[in-house]
């Protein structure tokens, strides 16, 4: 280390006085870093204990008595403690309400009207922002393709720019949704998540209420290359306990998505595509998680497909080609994948005779 350029320290890092005295020569050095070399022994200072196999993880047992009696008889300062927590410079920040967070508008958008899902969240989260002040926006520096760098123009200092490291924007959420302050939205390439997936899964474990969005899903992204194709995103996070996975399919119900999330406990999901897609459902629309949407039937249909996100707009064009050869199609946009509205599905395919794409 000293010779790339290190002031190198190695120190035993059971021993608090090496280690304060290592951290002060590391402050006082200047021009050059300070790298600190601590070993440290599993059970130090327990007796025929420590640095010996067998003993991670394990409880004491019968030698708990004899180990307590003996790190006990080690303390320098066996009388109150003089050392106390600081008094906080200002009190603990009040409780907030992070209930019923709403749109400062509803969508707004031209049935028809070609527009990328990943640019609806972008819009529906400065909408969120503009209406409570606790929402906040994370970026792994995908920002202005993500469309998250929209909360900047409601208040830039509620973006929070993480650059490329998905582990580590993954634990600065779950950190900064701690005790229910703020109501995150993590937003990266969706297949950038896999990075981080150790990080999501201890989120879960934590209760975490963190809302991701993943963009420039599925192979509909060509020109950015398969290196950038969200494709296992949806089963990753369908398999984290208590997450929702929502799948709009137009912006919508992507503006929709978000602003259910944001009321949504537990992690969800929100995966966003690349392209642009028409708007297919009214501004008024009604979303409710777990429920999906016919958008094509007849009572003459003989087959239904399930579609979402791009896929669904090509079982719509499908449609469009069989009806010609007297072949009617009925087409359902789940919204969820998790939970999926099976009822929804199985009902449907009961009607068509059970044939399912």
């Amino acid at each position: 280390l000293e010779a790339f350029g290190f002031n190198a320290l190695v120190v035993d890092g059971d021993d608090v006085e090496e280690l304060a005295k290592a951290f002060h020569e590391a402050q006082s050095t200047k021009g050059r870093p300070t790298a600190i070399l601590a070993k440290t022994f599993k059970g130090k200072y327990f007796p025929n204990i420590e640095d010996l196999e067998n003993w991670h993880g394990k409880p004491l047992g019968n030698k708990a008595n004899e180990v307590i009696q003996h790190l006990t008889g080690m303390l320098k300062n066996s009388g109150p403690l003089g050392l106390h927590p600081q008094k906080p410079l200002v009190d603990d920040v009040p409780a907030v309400d992070l209930n019923n967070i709403k749109l400062a508008s509803p969508p707004n958008y031209k049935l028809g009207e070609q527009v990328a899902t990943r640019l609806a969240y972008g819009t529906a989260l400065a909408k969120l922002a503009k209406n409570n002040n606790r929402v906040i926006a994370l970026d792994g520096d995908t920002k202005n393709s993500t469309y998250a760098e929209k909360i900047k123009t409601v208040d830039p200092t509620r973006f929070i720019e993480c650059f490329i490291a998905e582990q580590n924007v993954v634990g600065v959420a779950v950190g900064a949704t701690c005790r229910d302050r703020t109501v995150a939205f993590v937003s990266a390439f969706a297949t950038f998540f896999t990075r981080a997936f150790d990080q999501i899964r201890m989120g879960a474990i934590s209760q975490t209420n963190v809302n991701f969005v993943g963009s420039h899903c599925g192979v509909s992204i060509g020109e950015d290359g398969p290196s950038q194709m969200g494709l296992e995103d949806i089963a990753m996070f369908r398999t984290v306990p208590g997450s929702t996975v929502f799948y709009p399919s137009d912006a919508v119900s992507a503006e929709r998505a978000i602003e259910l999330a944001a009321n949504t406990k537990g992690i969800c999901f929100i995966r966003t595509s690349r392209p642009a897609t028409a708007v297919i459902y009214k501004n008024e629309e009604p979303f409710v998680i777990g429920k999906g949407k016919v958008v094509r039937s007849s009572p003459k249909d003989q087959i239904l497909v399930v579609g979402a996100g791009v896929t669904l707009y090509e079982a719509l064009k499908a449609a469009d080609e069989l009806s010609k050869v007297g072949v009617n199609v009925r087409v359902i946009d789940p919204f969820t994948i998790k939970p999926l509205d099976a009822q929804l599905i199985v009902k449907n395919a009961k009607e068509v005779g059970g044939r399912i794409v």
